[in-house]
Parts: structure tokens; C-alpha cells; sequence
């Protein structure tokens, strides 16, 4: 009998699984993990709605990577059904290694690890369990496999992480200006020389896509008010650590000895909900910093954030930290941890690495940012920097 089961998903309807092996790996705990960790991180606090979690995303990044192929093999481009499994696979799992708060939490409960490091040990674990059955998968997650193609559709300046991640945000949002034409995109997806390419009418398409990226990423990503509550998370735990601030275990081991016992399979116990419970419980904590930054994210009392063109005049942070320091009775240095200046970057197109490539049909190769009256060009190269102050309202 062949197995086939549905899952109904809010944008894009009905998500098809039809491999036993792909059901298996969504019922295994690694990935269940997924439902208790935010894909957005703080932006409920601006977005109510942006409470989806790093499952929902990977099932939607599954289900394009499965669309992507079935159109790439109906316009004869070679794709075993062995290597579709793995594809499919790989992207399934490609976000596994992200801890609590997925990227605001980052480098701070496992310091000097990626997520993607992450989640290579956790595939290859998956993999050590089912014989073996992933090696292909783990192959092209890392880029190793044949087919450069397969690997440039998890992971590349067009993949379908990024079409999920940017559907999918703008749905929960209700941020419009993050709509990208996916379906379309994937109609015009083909395999030129081994690698991925987009076809000359796929243009507008991409340009649509690029700019909408643009936009979430100031709209939303790097909102001002998500920058204030992503770092008084990050300082929250920066903090804790500091003082030795006690959690429940498993977290406390990541506070307290974050270099010491720390396996593979502690990680996996740990998610959202650890770090809210700390949060809550630090609420009440003795130290003034701690309490009033843990008090703050709860009842969204959040740091004033103002962003500048230019770096933070450094006479401005002064008076912050004085009128801080002066209002909590506390020290300067304290005071540092709610007054404090930074910086928020992001760019549209990356010219260094992955390019976007457009395949004319008279059978020519330009990259994206080269095509006639392109709209990505050389005046996107840079990296768009805004500096911003956080402090105590």
C-alpha cells in the first residue's frame, strides 16, 4: 500500500507526505522539538500574530523543496527518486540546530557554534540511528554531493528556506510588502552547466523577491522594538551568567557551565520554554539589573530604541547612563546593561558569494544584478548599517 498522508498547513493548504522514511523523521522528538521554538524569535512582541514556530517552517520549506523538484524533473533535469528523498530530507532538517529563540539566542547558549554546525551533528545522529538511510541527505546539506543544484535548493541566495521563511513571515505578520510570487519562482526554476538558474521570465520575479527580503528585514527582522527585546534576551542570559544566576536544569548547565557536560542530547531538551520559565523566575531575583530586564520582556515593558545614520554621539549614552544609574541607584557599569548602543545591518543581494543567475534563451548566462535595466545592481552592493541607543524609558 502506498503510504500518503496530508497535513494542512495556513499558507500554502495541504503539505503531501509520502515517504515512510520523511514521516519518521517528523515523528522523531529532534524535530517535534521544533514546535516549542518561536521562528521569529521576539517579533510577537510587534506582529502578535508571529507566533509560528521552526516546525511549521521546515514543513513549509519541505513542501516547496518537493514542488521545486517535481518541476525541475518535468523539464528533464535528472533527479533520481533516491536523490528527491534525500533533498526533501535535507531541507526537512536543515533547521534542527536552532536552539531557544532560533538566531537572537544564537551564540549565547552554545558559544562558537552555528546552527547549521548544529544541525550536521543532529543528522548524522538521526542518521547513526536509521542505518545509515540519510548519507545522501547529509551530503548535500553540507554541499558535498554531485549535484550542485540539489544543495544550492537548501541552501543558496534562492532557496527555499528563504521562500518559505518570507512567505510564511509575511502571512503571520500581515506585513503585505513581504509577499513574494513563490509559485512563480518555482515554474521558472531550471538546471543549466549543474547548477540552479531561473529562466529569462523569472526576472521581475526575483527582483520582487529580493526587494521583499529588503523590506521584512527593516519592517520586521530589524524592527526597532524587536531589536530592543532581542537584546534584553541576549542580555538576560549575559547577565544570569555573570551574577550565576540558578535556573531549572537542563538551562542552568548552559548558563552556568556552558563549556563543561554539554551533549548533543542535553541540547535537544532544551527549547523556549526553559529559558521563559528562568525568565519568569529571575523576574523576582535580587539583582536589580536581572529583575528589571527579566520584568521588562515580560510585561513588554521594553527599552526605548532610536535608530541614527551615524554612530551614537557618545555624550548621548553618557546622559543615559547617568539618568539610569541615578533612577535604580545603581553603578555605571550596571547601568551599561540597560544603556547601551549598537548597530543593525542587513543587505538585499550578496555580490561575494551565491549569485542569482538568469539563463537567456538564446542560451546566455548573466547574473542578476547584470541583466538590462536591472533593478538589483552595484548600488545595492553594500551592507545598509543603522546604528541604534537602547535604554531605560
Amino acid at each position: 500500500m502506498v503510504f500518503h498522508k496530508i497535513i494542512n498547513d495556513p499558507v500554502y493548504g495541504f503539505i503531501s507526505i509520502d515517504d515512510e522514511l520523511v514521516n519518521e523523521i517528523i515523528a522523531h522528538p529532534y524535530f517535534q522539538r521544533l514546535r516549542r521554538i518561536y521562528q521569529m524569535a521576539m517579533a510577537h512582541l510587534v506582529y502578535p500574530g508571529a507566533v509560528h514556530t521552526r516546525l511549521h517552517h521546515a514543513l513549509g520549506a519541505y513542501h516547496l523543496m518537493r514542488s521545486a523538484l517535481q518541476e525541475l524533473t518535468s523539464k528533464g533535469v535528472e533527479i533520481s527518486p533516491g536523490e528527491q528523498r534525500a533533498a526533501k530530507i535535507a531541507i526537512l532538517l536543515h533547521d534542527m540546530g536552532h536552539g531557544p529563540f532560533s538566531h537572537a539566542l544564537e551564540h549565547e547558549l552554545v558559544p562558537g557554534k552555528h546552527h547549521e554546525d548544529l544541525s550536521v551533528l543532529m543528522i548524522q545522529s538521526l542518521n547513526d540511528s536509521m542505518g545509515g538511510k540519510l548519507n545522501m541527505a547529509l551530503e548535500i546539506f553540507t554541499g558535498t554531493y554531485h549535484k550542485k543544484f540539489l544543495h544550492q535548493l537548501v541552501s543558496g541566495q534562492l532557496d527555499v528556506d528563504r521562500m518559505d521563511y518570507l512567505s510564511r513571515d509575511s502571512f503571520f505578520t500581515g506585513v503585505s510588502e513581504g509577499t513574494i510570487a513563490y509559485d512563480r519562482i518555482l515554474k521558472m526554476l531550471t538546471v543549466h552547466n549543474g547548477e540552479l538558474m531561473v529562466e529569462e521570465k523569472g526576472i521581475y520575479s526575483i527582483e520582487k523577491f529580493l526587494i521583499a527580503r529588503r523590506l521584512m528585514y527593516w519592517q520586521v527582522y530589524l524592527h526597532k522594538t524587536v531589536v530592543s527585546a532581542e537584546q534584553m534576551l541576549v542580555r538576560i542570559i549575559r547577565r544570569a551568567r555573570q551574577i550565576g544566576a540558578v535556573c531549572q536544569e537542563p538551562l542552568n548547565s548552559f548558563i552556568n557551565n556552558p563549556m563543561e557536560n554539554i551533549t548533543l542530547e542535553k541540547f535537544c531538551s532544551i527549547d523556549d520554554y526553559d529559558v521563559l520559565m528562568a525568565i519568569k523566575s529571575w523576574g523576582q531575583h535580587p539583582d536589580v539589573v536581572l529583575s528589571t530586564l527579566c520584568r521588562g520582556l515580560l510585561n513588554r515593558r521594553l527599552l526605548k530604541v532610536k535608530y541614527f545614520q551615524e554612530p551614537v554621539p557618545s555624550y548621548i549614552l553618557d546622559e543615559k547612563l547617568d539618568e539610569v544609574a541615578g533612577r535604580l541607584n545603581i553603578s555605571r557599569d550596571e547601568a551599561s546593561w540597560l544603556a547601551f548602543s549598537g548597530t543593525a545591518q542587513s543587505r538585499t543581494y550578496n555580490f561575494e558569494n551565491e549569485r542569482i543567475h538568469i539563463l537567456f534563451k538564446d542560451g546566455t548566462v548573466k547574473d542578476i544584478s547584470e541583466v538590462n535595466n536591472a533593478l538589483i545592481n552595484e548600488n545595492l552592493k553594500g551592507t545598509i548599517k543603522k546604528y541604534y541607543i537602547c535604554y531605560l524609558r
